[in-house]
């Protein structure tokens, strides 16, 4: 039965099979980063790319910098918070206290208390 198809014989994605008909791959410069957990990575970049001033460390996760006798500090991990302490960073305790008035007043007219 016919696919409709009108490549046959190679599969979405393939490449070139020969490296000659790849092409020249594009300049690079390598770029090494440190951690402060003594780390070290190399990473290669485009010759005309701009160098990110930090790296994240792929084996502890904390950002690495190019000075390797001062590598950036530890990132420090945001404590959990709940839904009421980003409530309340939104909210004043003026603007909480207005908005359950205002609850309260409309629970109290359905059900005829007012």
């Amino acid at each position: 039965m016919p696919s409709g198809s009108a490549i046959r014989g190679t599969r979405v994605g393939s490449g070139p099979m020969k490296p000659s008909e790849r092409g020249e791959p594009a300049p690079r410069r390598p770029v090494s980063y440190w951690c402060v957990n003594g780390h070290s990575v190399e990473i290669r970049l485009a010759a005309d790319a701009p160098i990110p001033a930090t790296w994240e460390c792929p084996h502890c996760g904390q950002p690495a910098g190019q000075d390797p006798q001062n590598p950036p500090g530890r990132e420090r991990s945001q404590p959990y918070k709940s839904h009421l302490a980003y409530v309340k960073e939104r909210r004043s305790d003026a603007d909480g206290e207005a908005l359950l008035d205002e609850a309260l007043a409309a629970l109290r007219r359905r059900r005829g208390e007012l």
